[in-house]
């Protein structure tokens, strides 16, 4: 037994080595050096109040309780500041918020009441990806304690530095293979292994559900999800992006295509950046064959800003530029997004309202590619080249280094492909009240029936959906396929609820609730027992009765006939064969693969 183990464990022992050996090699593509007006952001080692990155040069990142301890004492100094719990962690750690209004204020009604407008920030969602935390620490410290003291005057600044506590503590010089720096950073996800920017539509984590709460009590004009990329090369460090005015927000991101963006991208210019859109692929790889517009689905926090009629954006710093770079353009960034919304932060909340207030007939669930040819834009981007690899087997990218500035195709993701009507009201009956607790959960109002009544509903049977092999995200992911409608008296039990589509959150619900919408309830796996047949039939019951059919009902044999010569399987099927005609008889379940949620014809 000795003997057959011993090889074994020496091959254990020697793969992490020989692992640890290869990390330590320079495998990232070549960088050019970089020097911005930006550096003059960063404190003089003298300075009290040096953050804890500042101090390594911005080369390291503070750990939580670093970073905790660090904000604390800035706030005890400051009469401006406040730091606040929003809730817990998995592990029971505090996420924190730091409110910066002018004079202080603790509650959401205090910031309200002044009059500003509103930026909330918060980094580390992703908490490997954690330049906006310091980036937002420095920009703290100039609020109240430096060169940026006058512009709590006229804005407040909400700042969560991580939200992921627990995968920030996941910390180590591996963290991610593709990033240059900080010297050790967190893991992505939090310690269930689950994505927080993708749960904005299920608020499963306990992270998530405290952000959306927070956004829900505290209203900011804006919000800002920081981030840092995967994926190709390029000359841009900072790039960011939102759903546009082909969203479900057209107002809002008229807005930030007018008044936000042009500022935002000026700022960045003007300290040495190179701001630019969002980059992905359109081939997975490099970006020769086009840059893709998405339109992000509501799991996604800036696809859900747009559901919920807030400014939302999405940054994502270039991964591949050194750590330092990346922290201060992001502090650009901040500070130039709070000035946005000093200068027109009251058309952003004309634009709002506007949306807020629409209540369209229809609204798009999903969109696809537009099917004209796809316009070519300028990008400055990376050379690469492609070569054949042994180990892989088939071809693999190698960024040269070398700039380049061309035209390449926008494949924009702005068609409606799934569009749904907008009913006055959906229905959702009493045993399924954890949907209406979701629901709440959002901030949408849903009203509870306290007498029993019957309503008149439309109802969707779903013969075809289907659940997916592979779990996502913790959850069994399900495609509707075909839907039929069928109109139906709903018998509303006391207890049940109404969700009126006649409120703010109005096109979020019909997001949450529409089983064609990608980032539904249903489609999330909510709704599996409807999926589930719980009665059956013995076979000395069936057979006699199916041919007690089939004597009475001459269409019912031709049809009976007609599938046996058709469908081989159907035929060598004793099984299949009586649940042809059980599922004609009264006996079977009229509710198997009836979605349970009505709507309001």
């Amino acid at each position: 037994m000795r003997l057959l183990l011993a090889p074994v464990l020496v091959s254990l022992t020697l793969q992490p080595a020989v692992g640890q050996q290869a990390a330590q090699t320079p495998i990232l593509p070549p960088l050019d050096p970089w020097t911005g007006e930006s550096e003059r952001l960063i404190a003089s080692p003298d300075d009290p109040w040096l953050t804890p990155s500042e101090a390594t040069g911005l080369v390291a990142t503070p750990s939580y309780e670093e970073t905790v301890a660090w904000l604390h004492r800035l706030a005890e100094a400051s009469a401006d500041l406040e730091m606040i719990s929003i809730g817990k962690s998995g592990e029971w750690r505090d996420i924190w918020m730091v409110v910066a209004a002018q004079g202080g204020a603790t509650t959401p009604m205090e910031v309200g009441h002044n009059g500003r407008p509103t930026l909330l920030a918060y980094a580390g969602i992703h908490s490997g990806e954690i330049d906006g935390k310091d980036a937002g620490l420095m920009l703290l410290r100039d609020l109240t304690a430096g060169r940026r003291l006058q512009l709590l005057n006229d804005v407040n600044f909400l700042f969560i530095p991580i939200l992921n506590v627990d995968g920030h503590e996941r910390s180590s010089p591996y963290g991610r293979i593709n990033q240059r720096g900080p010297s050790e950073m967190g893991w992505r996800t939090n310690r269930r292994n689950l994505n927080l920017n993708r749960d904005f539509s299920k608020l499963e984590t306990p992270e998530v559900q405290a952000l959306v709460a927070t956004i829900d009590a505290w209203s900011p004009d804006l919000y800002l999800d920081l981030h840092v990329t995967d994926g190709a090369d390029y000359q841009y460090d900072i790039t960011f992006g939102y759903n546009g005015p082909h969203g479900w927000s057209p107002a809002i991101a008229s807005w930030l295509d007018g008044s936000y963006t042009p500022r935002v991208t000026a700022a960045l210019d003007h300290m040495g950046h190179v701001p630019g859109p969002l980059a992905f692929g359109a081939n997975g790889r490099d970006m020769e064959e086009g840059n893709v517009e998405w339109t992000a689905p509501i799991r996604f926090s800036n696809g859900y800003a747009d559901a919920r009629h807030t400014a939302g954006v999405l940054l994502e710093n270039h991964s591949l530029k050194p750590y330092k770079r990346r922290v201060l353009g992001t502090y650009v960034f901040l500070e130039a997004s709070l000035r946005a919304l000093i200068d027109s932060g009251s058309a952003l909340r004309a634009a709002a309202d506007r949306d807020r207030h629409a209540r369209p007939d229809s609204l798009p669930l999903a969109f696809g590619a537009t099917q004209a040819t796809p316009p070519m834009v300028m990008f400055k981007g990376i050379g690469s080249e492609l070569l054949d690899s042994e180990i892989s087997g088939g071809e693999v990218v190698r960024w040269t280094g070398e700039p380049y500035e061309r035209e390449i195709p926008l494949i924009v993701l702005s068609r409606p492909s799934e569009v749904a009507s907008r009913p006055a009201a959906y229905y959702i009956p009493a045993s399924w009240s954890d949907i209406a607790r979701k629901l709440a959960m959002h901030g949408i109002v849903v009203e509870r029936v306290h007498t029993g009544r019957s309503v008149e509903a439309d109802m969707y049977r779903l013969p075809e959906a289907a659940i997916q092999p592979d779990a996502f995200e913790g959850r069994v992911l399900v495609t509707p396929g075909s839907i039929q409608t069928e109109r139906r008296d709903l018998w509303l039990a006391p207890g049940s609820y109404v969700v009126s589509t006649d409120q703010d959150l109005g096109d979020l619900v019909m997001l949450l609730l529409e089983p064609r919408s990608p980032d539904s309830f249903f489609q999330w796996g909510y709704f599996l027992e409807v999926l589930q047949q719980t009665e059956y039939v013995e076979d000395y019951v069936m057979e006699p009765t199916a041919r007690k059919m089939l004597e009475e009902d001459p269409r019912l044999r031709e049809e009976f006939e007609t599938r046996l010569a058709a469908d081989s399987t159907f035929a060598a099927s004793p099984q299949q064969r009586l649940a042809f005609f059980y599922e004609r008889t009264p006996f079977f379940d009229e509710e198997w693969r009836l979605y349970p949620v009505g709507r309001t014809p």
